[in-house]
């Protein structure tokens, strides 16, 4: 949107030129104005402002009220001249080209991306066993925060995995899988969401049945991307916990391992519940019922050695929903074990569903 469009003003056309290099990588616009008067209606507005050191002198002799996110970049060594000039201006920094290439990239994408909220929250969801339901359980967590009012992302990191989206019945619906991304670096949080798929508040980042494996800085940069926009943010995990996922473990503020209450279950799962402690992640339980044996979850989780989360009983109909694509997070166990990891995250259920 115009109205988050840095305002530059620059008369060192190397420096613009990277400027406007840097800002079409962050999806961004510049706003570049010829002089310190032409600058004035729109100093106060402008989300960043961007000057180099023959810009900062003009401002000085306009004489612009000082404010806050101005930046002094400089084609080399900063001078007695910048510095002299950026305490003079209130500037927040002075920054060195090609130095601070990084510094500015980030600088311009979140001018971009307009106010931050408050940031989101990442749940990462890993099976005890194969078939243990935990892609149904990370959809029904992330349609959960959806229908709560939040915006909310479904990552899917499992190259083996038959795709969230066919989970969510929106394998039709337009939009990147993993294979068309190309994510390199920063994204802009406004941009990935209206590249994916999705419906009521929710976005899938949903690998194609192409045994795709997103590289692991990619998973980073999209996880990012939502925590920035106040998204909730769903990993499904593969139960070999490969770069990929270890990518979504390391920016996760909760992870869940989905045990079912059987005793082969318990041993699989203590295993990954090692490997996850290796890396200094310390998960929480969700038993998924039935017990054929008895097993209650108190006892499941002891034997996987971690904290118990919550039960969640058996929900007839759901294996059916699913095969005709007919998954919405409907009433029932399933979408109160949902509710519940997200009261463990922290989330505000703002919204009945």
């Amino acid at each position: 949107m115009t109205e988050n469009r840095p305002l530059v003003l620059v008369n060192n056309e190397a420096v613009l030129e990277e400027l406007l290099r840097l800002a079409a990588a962050a999806g961004c616009d510049l706003r570049r104005v010829p002089d310190a008067l032409a600058a004035r209606p729109l100093w106060s507005s402008a989300p960043l402002v961007l000057v180099d050191p023959a810009g900062a002198r003009e401002i000085q002799a306009e004489r612009l009220p000082k404010r806050g996110r101005v930046v002094i970049v400089s084609p080399d060594a900063s001078t007695i001249d910048s510095l002299q000039a950026a305490i003079e201006l209130g500037a927040e920094r002075v920054v060195e080209l090609p130095t601070a290439e990084t510094w500015l990239a980030d600088a311009i994408a979140d001018a971009a991306e307009g106010p931050g909220g408050p940031p989101g929250r990442v749940m990462a969801v890993v099976g005890g066993r194969g078939g243990a339901g935990a892609s149904v359980f990370a959809a029904a967590v992330a349609r959960a925060a959806a229908r709560a009012g939040h915006r909310a992302m479904l990552v899917d990191c499992d190259p083996l995995a038959g795709g969230l989206d066919l989970v969510l019945g929106a394998e039709s619906e337009k939009g990147l899988r993993w294979p068309e991304m190309n994510v390199k670096g920063r994204v802009a949080a406004s941009s990935l969401r209206a590249a994916l798929p999705g419906r009521e508040g929710l976005k899938v980042v949903s690998g194609a049945r192409k045994g795709f494996a997103p590289e692991p800085d990619a998973v980073t940069a999209v996880i990012e991307a939502g925590r920035r926009g106040g998204d909730i943010v769903v990993c499904d995990l593969p139960r070999e916990l490969s770069a990929t996922a270890g990518a979504a473990l390391d920016l996760a503020d909760l992870t869940v391992i989905v045990v079912p209450a059987e005793l082969r279950a318990c041993a699989s799962a203590s295993l990954v519940a090692d490997r996850l402690k290796a890396r200094g992640v310390v998960a929480q339980v969700l038993v998924r019922g039935p017990a054929p044996g008895g097993l209650t979850a108190d006892e499941v989780a002891q034997a996987v050695g971690l904290p118990l989360m919550s039960w969640m009983p058996h929900q007839r109909g759901l294996a059916e929903a699913l095969e005709k694509g007919e998954f919405t997070g409907r009433r029932g166990p399933l979408l109160d074990a949902a509710r519940r990891a997200l009261e463990t995250l922290g989330v505000e259920q703002r919204v009945a569903s």
